[in-house]
């Protein structure tokens, strides 16, 4: 199973932060350093020292690691148009030298759109704007040398593109969408994404999921096993029961409620829960959200005793 860490800099960090826990889980081996899409800290806190753009950061993080993949869990399109991001995401794939994923979602967090004066349409809108937004990223970067791209859709336009920059990964970068809609999600998933995630729901919610995310791509005659599986869980790992109490309230959350809804104990506690929702969800990628942005030892202590039986 591939272990990616996953962050979430609303709540309250600086690049350097970032920078530090990237190139620390990068020389620990991780498969993938991953962060959300978010303006606004979520829940209790004050954010501070405040936000830090999502593609900002990746394209700087691109720069600085070398062989870690990087990307978005998951970018909304209310907050970008599809061309720019098009743009955007080609060029870091560029600076990364082809680590670059495109996580991609409708939005939800409706309090952050209203901070920072950010259209937020009703739920089955920002659907049709993933619908067009997909279409038009994934057409612009499929788009051959010399070739023109347009569209025509109800929220986007496109005339006589020349869909520049190219990407390094060919045909494409690597889309993720996720969710847990019965429909719309799925049958998009099977057109366009090379993986599916499930993020904080519980393993019966997930393999349910999956299972539609399946069906869809039998529905047009696409090979289920080529969608690769993923979830994201909250973790809290520590060598006895006193250090998982400790991360556990440095994040803000309860030892039991982890064990359950994410991954806390020991490393032979969290390999078995591990084993219980592969087995029941069929995941093959795991986000490790990882809370506490300068705890760089629980980074080392997962690399150390959790992965090596995984791999």
């Amino acid at each position: 199973m591939d272990l990616r860490i996953f962050t979430e800099p609303q709540q309250g960090a600086h690049y350097d932060d970032l920078l530090r826990l990237a190139q620390r889980s990068e020389d620990c081996g991780f498969d993938g350093f991953f962060r959300s899409d978010h303006y606004l800290a979520i829940g209790d806190g004050s954010g501070e020292p405040g936000p830090t753009d999502a593609w900002a950061t990746l394209a700087a993080l691109a720069r600085e690691t070398s062989r870690i993949r990087l990307g978005t869990l998951l970018t909304p399109v209310t907050f970008r148009l599809p061309g720019p991001l098009a743009i955007m995401v080609a060029q870091v794939d560029q600076m990364s030298g082809g680590r670059i994923e495109l996580g991609l979602g409708a939005g939800w967090f409706d309090a952050e759109h209203a901070a920072y004066g950010i259209p937020f349409p009703p739920a089955a809108e920002r659907f049709d704007l993933l619908t067009e937004q997909l279409a038009v990223i994934t057409g612009l970067w499929r788009t051959l040398p010399g070739d023109l791209f347009d569209f025509d859709g109800e929220h986007y336009r496109l005339r006589d593109c020349p869909a520049l920059p190219k990407p390094v990964q060919q045909a494409h970068p690597p889309v993720i969408l996720g969710g847990t809609g019965p429909r719309r999600g799925p049958a998009l998933a099977a057109e366009y994404a090379a993986e599916y995630n499930v993020a904080f729901h519980p393993i019966d919610v997930a393999a349910r999921q999956f299972t539609r995310v399946e069906r869809a791509c039998a529905a047009i005659g696409r090979d289920p096993a080529t969608m690769i599986r993923s979830l994201a869980l909250t973790v809290a790992v520590g060598c006895d029961d006193a250090e998982v109490a400790r991360r556990a309230l440095a994040i803000g959350r309860d030892v039991e409620e982890l064990r359950v809804s994410g991954l806390a104990g020991t490393p032979s506690e969290v390999l078995d829960r591990i084993g219980q929702w592969r087995e029941q969800t069929g995941a093959t990628r795991l986000y490790l959200q990882v809370l506490d942005l300068g705890d760089l030892d629980h980074i080392e202590l997962i690399a150390a005793e959790v992965a090596p039986p995984l791999r």
